[in-house]
């Protein structure tokens, strides 16, 4: 019954209208506001500020200054070998697995159609297409900065306007197609193991997405918005594994797409299991081969 009612709110609110509303108070600087908010925040999640860089909730500019903290160096160490596949934030797995006749799996026999997540594009989708995927949930206690699973070069952007249903367990196992309705932008990069797509997904009260080479990408106006990063003289944008990539301003979701017999997803994970950003959650097959292949000519 309980999930029946929050699933029913998720249709009838104004979901735009609440998200920006929640938008700007998480952009207030008012003193009493944003230390108010931030305080209640951190004890209600039970944030570990020890984390963080500041580790004082009332001494950030504003609410999403708090929620996008940058945290102290070296305390998400980083898979270097050449062949791991990162984890790109902290969170949950979703789910992850192969992507089978052009879908991706949710939750509970729903799905999704590969191009829809990527805004329609067939000819894009085709690059994926036999691929795999990962869907990590990033809940509100969780760090909301968005780094590179693995080093790649920008090819281009896709900002697709939807809506902003809530992205947890109880969402994504009621709401069809939820990651391909919701708004989102779709990142596309060029990397040794061949394209990689990370789609950052809103949801309900994401009050922004933002990249680092861009800053905000989303919410924007009610059309696609497709740009392309590799067109002449402009200089390629490549980031490495673990950098930075993006932020959510407010929690949601990010979706890991990798082309055909690109990667390997580490045995242990499964729906659920806890991520930390850094570590190894996946092994890129080309480099494991070509390593294979080194020792047996040694």
């Amino acid at each position: 019954m309980k999930d029946t009612l929050f699933i029913l709110m998720q249709h009838i609110l104004p979901q735009h209208l609440i998200s920006r509303f929640v938008g700007r108070i998480a952009e207030c600087t008012n003193p009493w506001v944003k230390n108010t908010f931030t305080t209640w925040f951190a004890k209600r999640y039970n944030i570990n500020m020890s984390e963080a860089l500041v580790e004082d909730p009332t001494a950030y500019a504003n609410f999403n200054a708090f929620f996008t903290r940058e945290l102290k160096p070296g305390i998400r160490p980083i898979d270097e070998a050449d062949e791991a596949i990162v984890s790109p934030a902290d969170g949950a797995v979703s789910q992850l697995g192969d992507i089978e006749h052009g879908r991706i799996f949710q939750a509970k026999g729903r799905g999704y159609g590969l191009a829809t997540l990527l805004g329609g594009d067939q000819k894009l989708a085709d690059q994926f297409i036999n691929g795999s995927f990962a869907t990590i949930y990033l809940s509100p206690k969780d760090y909301h900065r968005v780094h590179m699973p693995f080093t790649g070069t920008l090819r281009e952007t896709i900002y697709v306007p939807g809506d902003l249903y809530s992205v947890n367990q109880t969402t994504a196992a009621n709401v069809d197609q939820l990651f391909a309705r919701n708004e989102r932008l779709v990142a596309i990069f060029d990397t040794e193991r061949g394209p990689m797509a990370m789609v950052l997904v809103g949801a309900m009260i994401v009050a922004g997405i933002e990249t680092v080479w861009s800053g905000h990408e989303a919410p924007r106006i009610k059309a696609p918005v497709r740009t392309a990063f590799q067109a002449e003289p402009q200089e390629p944008i490549t980031l490495q594994k673990g950098e930075e990539m993006g932020r959510f301003k407010l929690g949601s979701t990010v979706v890991l797409l990798f082309g055909e017999d690109a990667v390997n997803w580490q045995d242990h994970l499964k729906a659920e299991s806890p991520l930390r950003l850094g570590e190894r959650i996946a092994t890129s097959t080309a480099v494991a081969e070509s390593r294979n292949d080194d020792s047996a000519a040694a």
